[in-house]
């Protein structure tokens, strides 16, 4: 049985959609709406497009009129065929669709080009606003679930830019031109004509209510997909290594029923569209040859009039065969479009206008007062934190799992701000500073270090960016990474895997120390960045993060008794309040809550 809600379980939240109809339908119009004014960057194309489109329509609509003429022109029934005007009709209709192919082939060119540029614009907005993002926005969110929206929905939206915006064009033209020469040539018929068409139309509209539903559902679902295909990939080692790939895979599986379900219901439902459409086209086709053949034999419309009627007939509901045809890519395209907004909607992790420029050059005096904050509201993680270091000082942040240590760096990076209390440097409140004045000050080494698919020395100057070659190699030494690093295949330029897979944890952590290093912060925060490696490299990143710490006001979270004992001052938290405070020695002497989780580090367990 698999646990509801772990990893390997499919036990997910879900939104459930109880909106009506006419709100999806406004809903729509307002993600159409914001669609369209990124097509409107492209106004060159879109004119372009526009007046092949015209053209296009044009000749189309005059082949039908240029066919009925030339069956006039045949006399059928009588002796004599007027030759000289058939022969000016071929002409002029082999010209209407050789320039009717021509005109369509620029369009679909240039419109192509437009699809791509709008593309281009919304994935760019996209990905620049997911930068602007605040932690809270990821830390509730899948690393797949946001892929999907950044690749999948995106994908939707370039195929409904590439083949419906020319459809949408072409089929108002394509209605609206049809009707002008059915009128003229027939007023009955096409009142005929109309009685069926609006019928088609209106069931159409009534399906569009539940399959934009239906859709929005399957591309929630396709997310939640992508999702765990990239949780179940990052963690195949601990997949294998507890054996649980039948769970994962009866887990996917479920998803997957998941996907399918929604799938299956969107497509059935957009699937009725076609055939109804067709449905009502052909009964419109019978409908306009059996009248007009009555109206033929007592000599009210002519046999050729009677063919252009019915091509006018087809090319009046072709175009809404068309966007039957095209109406999944349509509701799937803007369900994907929903789900890219939604992200565009989020609140940006932006400076309060009132927020100051503190000067760069920080003293590194680090107050905490009186802190209390939760992840969620009324759960706090941290109460009445107080702690202050002082220029140079090494303070350390010792406790159980899930005491609340992290958090407290989390704060003063401004990640998240406290509900109650203040966090100053030098005599600023951090919440009255820019966040990035504030974040330039200080270098983060975690436990789990962060490598691009770049090479050794591009991922060291990461810490600052118009760092020279000379100042990456000095900053390599001080972390003591210089030595592995001369030995890698291409030195500095060797190119690393994904996450620096191609490296051991020790080796990624120097990396990590040396671009600290590099970017000279006044504030150093070290959060395990030991745990993870034997005690042999421990020693050496010691060595490397002792140098480092060296005038820096530096806060320490370690579990590892050697790495903290030579703080300047120990704060030890348990349930998110100080407990006990004092260097290693006075707690020692204490013998309360850190002594006893000194002994029970001596006895096998670590803090």
């Amino acid at each position: 049985m698999v646990r509801q809600g772990g990893f390997g379980s499919p036990g997910r939240r879900h939104r459930r959609y109880t909106s009506t109809g006419d709100s999806t339908i406004k809903d729509s119009r307002k993600t159409l709406q914001r669609l369209w004014s990124y097509l409107g960057r492209q106004k060159l194309g879109l004119i372009t497009v526009f007046l092949m489109v015209l053209a296009s329509s044009a000749l189309n609509l005059a082949s039908p009129y240029l066919l009925g003429r030339g069956i006039d022109a045949m006399n059928l029934g009588k002796e004599k065929v007027d030759f000289a005007s058939l022969k000016v009709t071929v002409f002029l209709l082999i010209g209407a669709y050789l320039l009717g192919t021509l005109t369509t082939a620029v369009q679909t060119y240039i419109m192509a080009s437009v699809a791509q540029n709008t593309v281009r614009d919304l994935r760019r907005d996209l990905f620049a606003k997911i930068q602007t993002l605040p932690i809270r926005f990821f830390d509730t969110r899948s690393r797949g679930e946001i892929m999907s929206r950044s690749t999948n929905d995106i994908d939707n939206i370039n195929q409904i830019l590439n083949q419906s915006i020319i459809q949408i064009f072409s089929s108002i033209l394509m209605v609206a031109g049809s009707l002008f020469m059915m009128f003229w040539i027939s007023p009955l018929l096409t009142f005929l004509n109309l009685i069926i068409a609006p019928v088609g139309f209106l069931l159409t509209r009534k399906i569009a209510a539940f399959t934009h539903q239906q859709f929005e559902l399957q591309q929630e679902a396709l997310g939640d997909l992508n999702g765990y295909i990239e949780e179940t990939v990052t963690g195949q080692k601990v997949i294998k290594a507890f054996g649980r790939e039948q769970n994962v895979i009866e887990s996917f599986r479920e998803i997957n029923k998941r996907y399918r379900s929604a799938a299956v219901r969107a497509q059935i439902l957009s699937g009725i569209v076609p055939p109804l459409m067709n449905t009502m086209g052909n009964l419109s086709f019978a409908t306009v040859a059996g009248v007009g053949g009555w109206l033929a034999l007592r000599g009210i419309v002519s046999v050729g009039n009677i063919a252009s009627l019915l091509n006018y007939s087809k090319q009046l509901n072709r175009p809404l065969n068309e966007i039957a045809d095209q109406f999944n890519m349509i509701q799937s395209a803007v369900a994907g479009a929903e789900r890219v907004f939604e992200i565009m909607d989020e609140s940006s992790e932006t400076d309060d206008p009132l927020e100051i420029y503190a000067p760069e050059n920080w003293e590194g005096n680090v107050v905490f007062d009186d802190i209390t904050f939760g992840y969620e509201k009324d759960k706090p993680v941290l109460k009445n934190i107080t702690i202050q270091a002082l220029p140079g000082q090494t303070v350390a942040l010792v406790g159980p799992t899930g005491a609340g240590k992290t958090t407290v760096v989390n704060l003063l990076m401004r990640f998240y701000d406290p509900d109650s209390g203040k966090i100053c440097v030098d005599n600023y409140n951090i919440r009255q500073v820019k966040k990035d004045n504030i974040r330039k000050a200080s270098s983060m080494v975690l436990q789990d270090t962060h490598l691009f698919s770049d090479t050794v020395m591009e991922n060291i100057r990461y810490g600052r960016l118009d760092a020279t070659d000379e100042e990456v190699i000095k900053a390599a030494q001080i972390a003591g990474a210089h030595s592995f690093i001369s030995h890698l295949p291409q030195g500095y330029n060797t190119l690393l895997s994904r996450d620096g897979g191609n490296l051991s944890q020790g080796q990624r952590q120097m990396l990590a120390i040396a671009r600290a290093a590099l970017a000279n912060p006044t504030i150093l925060i070290l959060d395990e960045a030991t745990s993870n490696v034997d005690t042999r490299t421990e020693i050496k990143i010691q060595k490397a993060m002792k140098i480092l710490m060296e005038g820096r006001t530096s806060f320490v979270i370690a579990h590892r008794l050697s790495t903290i004992r030579d703080a300047d001052e120990i704060v030890v938290i348990n349930e998110g309040r100080i407990v006990e405070r004092g260097t290693h020695e006075q707690l020692i002497e204490k013998k309360g809550f850190y002594y006893g989780l000194c002994k029970s580090q001596q006895h096998g367990y670590q803090i």
